[in-house]
């Protein structure tokens, strides 16, 4: 111990050397860091980044960042080289910790710059970091060398010439897993390049809100790297996937610790299974596979995290691929999520994974249910004869809610029921349908998870009654019904009962009501599915045979 050691002083401070390099194992990759250097530019207003990795033919690497935003004066360059840069001004700020520039940058390389330039100025400024002259020093001390020709090119290559930040990695001992005995060669040249793609796939990822220009809520940023354009990806595929969560339940409200409460939000999106899809939807829009299937979190539209359940549900079945959770939180929720440096770890509270889980079994075991396919081609085509059900609905006309209107728009209908007069209620309103399916039709659209829904329904666009829908991914249809098909009579009794309780619900139902009825339904659906996990469902041969039963009986007209 030196002797010169007080150990009474209470201020002590870290060990510049060991910190230095400590602080390059905080996690990051090549992908994760570079997006780090991202945000530090939006937060800059950009609206253009550019990238360039460059490998020289000696083996050297450098990694290059420029963007058109604000630009820093000499203070501004100095804390933000700071390790732990002061508390930005504005709190929605893609930059959080005042931490990432530095262990983003040195997880990476060994030595790293940053020039800027102000809107109006000439000269670039200029600070760096070189990790070993820090430990050959032992002190928190910076360079403060001049700007080279190479930096002054890439910076106008990059920046432009007007305004904007330039971020040099140099020394990146980190970039690449290996050393190569050809340093620069082909071999090097390939890896390089897969690090290139890898990172365009991330950036396109986790920035697609701002790569794209159809999002209005988040400025729109262009992102090149080494010259090509990143275009977004969305996860969720819009133009094919179904939202399948109801209105109530994608806001989520999360309770401070002053007490406030503020929204968090959440679409569940079902995407559509491969076979239904062309090899370029396959490939480039929806990339499904085991590891995409889960949450997706954005933080002030940001991506943070991608794939995986988070520990609400198991997350390495493949069963489940077709489920993508889209989940929004801002600024305000940071502490509640517990966002880490690299703002890419969220964690839920125990109560809040229950409620997720809650919220979300039913739409986790319809995607379950759309992905396991084997013989459901042929199920799907084997008509059920509900023909005979519907006539005799018709015929008796039992009493139910008598309809006072419907909007296919907007999928409401106002009723007068046993709850009042002028009833609203949202349920689906079907226009047009087979005249011998009015009361009763299966259906392979329904994305809740439930056995049956009610719905208005009419062969034309007006004189709506109460209907019936079926879901034919439901195990139920799958196990029970098609088990049934040749059996006019049992396919008849089982109409009847749906029908019934979709009647029951209209005609006892208000704004109210209706969740507690969504609820029973969902009760039902979820205990039969239950009841039927052992029952084996009826191979293709047993298809085959009923479709051939149905066939012969005369199915649907």
């Amino acid at each position: 111990m030196p002797t010169d050691l007080n150990l009474d002083e209470l201020i002590n401070l870290p060990d510049p050397s060991r910190l230095i390099y400590g602080l390059r194992d905080t996690g990051y990759d090549f992908n994760t860091a570079a997006a780090d250097i991202i945000d530090n530019a939006i937060a800059a207003n950009t609206n253009e980044v550019n990238i360039w990795v460059d490998l020289q033919r000696d083996g050297r690497k450098f990694v290059y960042f420029g963007d058109n935003g604000d630009g820093m004066d000499d203070a501004g360059i100095h804390g933000a080289m700071r390790y732990g840069a002061a508390r930005r001004v504005n709190a929605k700020s893609l930059g959080k910790f005042g931490l990432g520039l530095k262990t983003a940058s040195s997880s990476i390389c060994l030595r790293y710059g940053l020039l800027s330039r102000r809107p109006g100025e000439t000269e670039l400024r200029k600070l760096e970091w070189d990790l070993e002259h820090v430990g050959d020093v032992n002190d928190w001390k910076m360079l403060r060398e001049p700007v080279t020709k190479q930096e002054a090119h890439w910076y106008g290559e990059l920046c432009g010439e007007e305004k904007g930040t330039l971020v040099v990695w140099s020394k990146c001992d980190r970039l690449l897993s290996k050393d190569y005995t050809e340093p620069g060669g082909a071999a090097e040249k390939r890896a390089i390049k897969g690090r290139i793609d890898k990172l365009h796939e991330h950036v396109a990822l986790v920035f697609h809100r701002y790569l794209s220009e159809a999002e209005t809520d988040f400025p729109t940023v262009r992102i090149t790297i080494n010259g090509t354009t990143v275009s977004p990806f969305n996860p969720f595929y819009p133009e094919r996937a179904e939202q399948v969560l109801p209105d109530h339940a994608r806001v989520i409200p999360m309770q401070l610790e002053d007490g406030r409460i503020h929204n968090a939000t959440m679409n569940a999106w079902i995407l559509p299974h491969s076979k239904d899809m062309t090899d370029d939807e396959n490939k480039v829009k929806a990339r499904i596979n085991s590891r995409s299937q889960g949450f997706y979190i954005h933080r002030e539209g940001r991506i943070i995290h991608h794939g995986g359940w988070l520990g609400v549900f198991r997350s390495d079945d493949p069963h489940y691929s077709l489920l993508r959770v889209e989940f929004d939180f801002d600024h305000h929720l940071d502490d509640a999520f517990k966002i880490d440096v690299k703002k890419s770890r969220i964690l839920f509270d125990p109560a809040l994974e229950e409620a997720l889980k809650a919220t979300l079994s039913p739409f986790w075991n319809e995607a379950n249910n759309r992905y396991r396919r084997k013989n459901k081609e042929i199920a799907h085509d084997v008509a059920l004869n509900h023909t005979s059900s519907n006539r005799t609905i018709e015929k008796v006309s039992p009493r139910g809610a008598a309809v006072v209107d419907v909007n296919a728009a907007s999928q409401e209908d106002t009723v007068n029921n046993n709850r009042g007069a002028g009833i609203k209620l949202h349920i689906p309103v079907n226009n047009n349908v087979n005249p011998n399916a009015v009361y009763i039709e299966a259906v392979d659209d329904i994305t809740s998870g439930h056995v049956w829904e009610p719905a208005m329904r009419s062969s034309g666009e007006s004189g709506h009654r109460i209907g019936v829908r079926i879901n034919k991914h439901h195990d139920f249809f799958q196990k029970v019904y098609m088990r049934t098909a040749a059996l006019g009579d049992a396919v008849e009794g089982i109409d009847f009962l749906l029908w019934a309780f979709a009647a029951a619900e209209q005609n006892n139902s208000d704004a109210e009501l209706a969740r507690t009825f969504e609820d029973i339904r969902e009760e039902i659906s979820v205990s039969l599915r239950k009841l039927l996990k052992d029952t084996p469902a009826p191979s293709q041969e047993d298809l085959e045979d009923l479709a051939s039963a149905v066939d012969s009986a005369g199915g649907d007209d």
